[in-house]
């Protein structure tokens, strides 16, 4: 689990530490992913018995008492002035665009149904997410554009394609 580097400092071997955070982040992501479905099915169903925006306030304020409570249990000593030190502010943005996802899903499920209004989601999340990372955009690392990754985002859409075919 230990072994010494070039200049005989103790590190833990790289191979166990990135490969628990890594299988902690796709444990995460999967479960994301999950709720994310869920969540939009929920949420068009109550747009059905309300309106868009009632059930859109409605998941924003409930979202924002659960986040209050957890930082009221585990991050109290953090204090809300940190936000002001943010920059650049635009980074701030987080719940008007959290408004608009729950808007645009609530939509594209009632539109699609739930299975391929996710994967367009996801395919949409993966193309800009990837653009993100050659951009290197909003403070996010840059990364060298990849050929296999843009094949396997062809790959992707080809299989969206093959899904929604009609037989």
């Amino acid at each position: 689990m230990y072994k010494k580097d070039l200049y005989g400092k103790t590190i833990r071997k790289k191979i166990v530490f990135h490969g628990g955070f890594y299988m902690f982040g796709l444990i995460i992501a999967l479960i994301s992913g999950a709720l994310m479905s869920i969540q939009g099915v929920f949420n068009t169903e109550v747009t059905k018995q309300s309106s868009t925006w009632t059930t859109s306030a409605f998941v924003q304020a409930t979202g924002f008492l659960a986040c209050l409570l957890i930082w009221l249990i585990a991050e109290r000593d953090q204090s809300f002035t940190m936000l002001l030190k943010v920059s650049p502010r635009y980074l701030l943005l987080g719940g008007v665009i959290g408004a608009a996802i729950t808007f645009t899903v609530i939509k594209s499920v009632a539109s699609l149904g739930p299975a391929q209004s996710a994967m367009l989601i996801v395919a949409s999340q993966s193309v800009v997410s990837y653009l993100i990372e050659v951009f290197g955009l909003f403070g996010v690392e840059k990364t060298a554009f990849a050929w296999v990754k843009l094949l396997g985002v062809v790959l992707f859409v080809t299989g969206l394609i093959i899904f929604k075919w009609k037989s």
